[in-house]
């Protein structure tokens, strides 16, 4: 008589991974939080408030084929080692920049630590490494769930460490900097498969050109770019427009606190929708939580509103975000891996850096109304591939 093993999740190298993505996202809504309100502090135009924030981004775009070759070259652990290390070096930058009352010198910090973010949105993607083949779509879903830690911790990080030195949010840079260092012990535990495999010589694999040719892989770009732009759109207009509506900073918190609460709460169970229903469905779904969280936003700028249109938002990423990954780990082979998963994080930081930019100009030029019409488009675009991935499926089975 023999006994089939059921395939476990759950593993201490997932686990720890879980941790790491939690210090990672407190890393990022800290900056979300603060970096507009500090550039507005500092900046010589009100327009300008959000180019910190850009710079986050843009350095994570630029990053992309950095932080892939080391992936290939140093393995998962020394290379995701390295992102934590140059968190480290940037928060302190940042928060010397605060200090000294240098605009560019805090867009240079940011600009440095969009590394940091380059390297740490492969932790999904490594997150199906650590697990049985058959569970990578829960275990991609659990990685992003430890952001539920960033949601928690980031925010109220912010409203904590605000007035802790005489510089405002200069506690916030130190405290990211303590972070940035626990990361790194707790990276140091993890165990990735290319560690303990021999490598042997492998081909290359398709070019990426053949590789992003396939209506698979072009949906999952434009569902995690667009997707993730969105949201950056939004995420980084609230804090100036909750000011310009003369709200305090601890609403702001607040606001924020439930959007990254909704952006990860829901990889809890997303992974096991996504195996019940399918992909696509599921990022329908965050489609149209995308058009619902507009909407709310149209009715009007209250408190409760901000709250309901950002919390609706993020629940609409991570339907989308989870679903994109998913999709686009079945359109590349192992040999593949870097120079795809580089591929969909370089169009994903570079919508990140366009709409971070124009968050700040149209939030503080045009306003919040005009901002929330804009994101129909991108949005729509994202519905109207999927309708054309299902025509692509249903000719192939024809």
């Amino acid at each position: 008589m023999t006994t089939t093993t059921v395939p476990r999740l759950f593993n201490k190298n997932l686990v720890l991974l879980i941790l790491c993505q939690g210090i990672f996202l407190t890393n990022n809504v800290t900056f979300i939080a603060i970096n507009g309100l500090v550039g507005l502090s500092l900046a010589s135009a009100a327009w300008m408030a959000t180019l910190p924030v850009m710079g986050y981004v843009v350095g994570g775009a630029l990053s992309t084929t950095i932080v892939a070759a080391t992936q290939k070259k140093l393995g998962r652990k020394r290379s995701f080692q390295l992102g934590l290390l140059v968190a480290m070096f940037s928060s302190l930058l940042c928060g010397y920049a605060a200090v000294t009352k240098n605009f560019w010198l805090l867009t240079l910090g940011t600009f440095i630590a969009g590394y940091y973010s380059a390297n740490g949105q492969l932790y999904r993607f490594a997150a199906a490494e650590l697990t049985h083949i058959s569970l990578r779509d829960k275990a991609v879903s659990w990685v992003l769930a430890g952001g539920i830690m960033g949601a928690v911790i980031g925010p109220n990080l912010a409203v904590v460490t605000r007035n802790s030195f005489e510089t405002p949010f200069l506690g916030a840079y130190l405290t990211l900097t303590v972070a940035a260092l626990l990361g790194m012990c707790v990276m140091h535990f993890i165990h990735f498969p290319d560690e303990v495999t021999v490598k042997k010589e492998t081909p290359p694999g398709r070019t990426l050109s053949e590789i992003m040719r396939q209506p698979v892989f072009l949906v999952s770009v434009i569902g995690s770019a667009l997707g993730y732009g969105v949201m950056n759109l939004l995420m980084a207009a609230t804090p100036l427009a909750m000011q310009v509506c003369g709200m305090p900073f601890s609403d702001t918190a607040l606001v924020l606190e439930w959007h990254v609460i909704g952006m990860f709460a829901p990889g809890f169970f997303t992974g096991s929708l996504i195996k019940r229903f399918g992909i696509i469905p599921v990022m329908s779904v965050g489609v149209l939580l995308n058009l619902v969280c507009i909407g709310i936003a149209l009715t009007g700028s209250d408190l409760h509103q901000f709250v309901l249109a950002l919390f609706v938002l993020g629940v609409g990423w991570n339907f989308l975000f989870t679903g994109a990954t998913t999709l686009a780990i079945s359109a590349y082979r192992p040999e593949e891996k870097d120079k795809a998963q580089g591929a969909i994080n370089f169009f994903v930081f570079s919508t990140m850096a366009i709409t971070s930019f124009s968050s700040g100009a149209l939030v503080t030029t045009k306003g919040w109304t005009l901002l929330n019409v804009g994101s129909l488009f991108p949005v729509l675009l994202i519905g109207g591939a999927l309708i054309w991935l299902v025509y692509k499926q249903k000719q192939v089975r024809t």
